[in-house]
This record gives C-alpha cells, structure tokens and sequence, in this order.
C-alpha cells in the first residue's frame, strides 16, 4: 500500500495495489474509490485530505495473531 500526500490539492491518494481502474465511484463529496474490472478496490482519493481524513496524523498499527 502507498499513502500520496499533494499538499497544493490538499489531496491523498491510497494505492492498495497496481492493478487497471475499471470504474470509478463517488464514495461522498470528498472521497472516490477505483475499482478493477473484478470489482477489486484499488484506489482511493481523499479531498480536503487535512480534515477530512485529519492528515497529516497517519498512524499504522499491525494487529498479530491472537494465540490461544
């Protein structure tokens, strides 16, 4: 996955993987997926990123397999 910031937009971009958009879909105002030919995500563009998705606080946490 890959984060892009544009600051002059004020805009991210999440890529979760390399494959071909097929459709685009307004999620809400701000905020648009890109899916594959499968329905896959592949994308996603979120405008007026700083409060929409309160960038620039990003964190990533990876939960690990809970053993019983």
């Amino acid at each position: 996955m890959k984060i892009k910031y544009f600051f002059d937009t004020d805009t991210a971009l999440v890529e979760f993987n390399d494959n071909l958009v097929e459709e685009t879909r307004e999620i809400s105002e701000n905020v648009y997926i890109d899916l594959d030919k499968k329905g896959n995500l592949v994308s996603m563009t979120i405008e007026h990123a700083k409060t929409t998705a309160q960038l620039p606080n990003i964190s990533y946490q990876q939960i690990e397999k809970a053993t019983a």
